[in-house]
């Protein structure tokens, strides 16, 4: 009996991590006296982060669904949401996100500058959104809604909205 409770507890402690959710936070104070504020949160048991940067005009929300491969990015001052599908090989594993993010907040300046991908945004509306999961449906649901393809090596010039998550990746979104 003592075993089972040993054990029990052992186990407890090993898998608490795993189905943690995690949050983290960051005020800015911008350049130009202005203040942005990003929280990141983590729901470890549904592999899904979400992202808001609250930055006036310039808000954004983004949710990140590792189960389904999906990001889905809510852009406030363009009334759309966008949906991408997540490059495995270049997006940091959900576990691995908190650390990276306080990795990167240490770092400052002086580490590497972040990831960052672009992607081309098709003029085509979403017209059903299910087949994209469920947290990507929350997020778009009732807004315009388009795909967008990664794009490497295009050239777009001023026509991008630019999202930074935490200083761990940029993703430019181009039409």
């Amino acid at each position: 009996m003592k075993l089972a409770i040993v054990i029990a507890a052992l186990l407890g402690v090993f898998l608490t991590p795993i189905f943690a959710n995690d949050n983290v936070n960051e005020n800015n104070q911008g350049n130009d006296g202005g203040n942005s504020h990003q929280t990141v949160s983590i729901n470890n048991d549904k592999h899904v982060a979400n992202i808001d940067s609250n930055n006036g005009w310039s808000s954004w929300s983004s949710v990140w669904d590792y189960g389904n491969g999906y990001i889905a990015t809510r852009i406030l001052s363009k009334k759309a949401c966008i949906i991408a599908k997540m490059n495995k090989n270049v997006m940091p594993d959900i576990l691995e996100l908190p650390q990276l993010i306080k990795e990167k907040k240490e770092a400052g300046s002086r580490g590497p500058p972040p990831v960052e991908l672009q992607f081309a945004v098709s003029k085509t509306r979403v017209s059903d959104l299910a087949q994209y999961g469920k947290s990507v449906e929350s997020m778009c649901r009732g807004i315009p809604t388009y795909v967008a393809r990664e794009a490497h090596g295009d050239n777009y010039s001023g026509q991008c909205f630019k999202t930074n998550i935490m200083h761990t990746m940029t993703l430019n979104y181009c039409s």
